[in-house]
């Protein structure tokens, strides 16, 4: 069973697994934030200010994520795999964190859809992330549900501090990305990943900081 979500978004939290009660608080709270926005508007000055707080701290978490996944040393393999395989999982994850550090956080869903729909944890919290980050609380409940009943768990060390890290070779990772075949899709880009992709990863000495 995957970590519980609120521990990944506070570094002062300590490593766990969800219980019954604690999927319902975390399923209340977000049905109580709903309700309030949908009726009341967004509530008194404190209110907000916790609310930003919260979506910038998903942001935050999303692309430190993004980068641990592309730093480490499996990265290439997986986007090479994904190159000869379109299903493959793995490869998906990797290849939607590489386009959301790109800019291209619109590609980056329809990948973590994808995996997500597959049963894997960690496209379905990047979801979760992408969709708190822009107060989308109805469609971050729904893959916090589903990365809560994965098989798989998310590896996942969150930052220290409430800041952004630092991106090492983002113009690099966004030039690589305008060489990729691109085609639309119900009105979407579909980015098409190639093998380049994986050697010019692998020869990345990082993706973040």
């Amino acid at each position: 069973m995957p970590t519980r979500f609120d521990e990944h978004l506070d570094p002062h939290a300590g490593c766990g697994t969800v219980t019954d009660d604690e999927l319902a608080e975390l399923q209340d709270e977000i049905a109580r934030d709903v309700t309030t926005t949908l009726m009341f508007g967004t509530g008194r000055p404190e209110r907000e200010a916790r609310r930003v707080t919260k979506l910038a701290r998903a942001e935050v978490y999303l692309r430190s994520l993004c980068c641990q996944l592309l730093s480490r040393p499996q990265a290439a393999g997986h986007l090479a795999r994904l190159a000869e395989d379109p299903s493959d999982i793995d490869g998906a994850v990797h290849f939607g964190c590489l386009l959301h550090l790109a800019g291209e956080s619109e590609g980056a869903m329809w990948w973590w859809q994808f995996a997500a729909g597959a049963g894997d944890a960690t496209a379905a919290y990047c979801l979760y992330l992408h969709h708190l980050h822009h107060g989308e609380l109805r469609d971050a409940e729904h893959w916090m549900r589903l990365a809560l009943t994965a098989d798989n768990e998310i590896d996942f060390t969150p930052p220290p501090y409430l800041r952004p890290p630092v991106d090492l070779h983002s113009g690099f990772l966004r030039r690589a990305v305008d060489l990729l075949k691109v085609e639309n899709v119900a009105g979407a880009q579909f980015h098409h990943p190639d093998h380049r992709l994986a050697v010019q990863v692998e020869d990345l000495d990082g993706v973040c900081c």
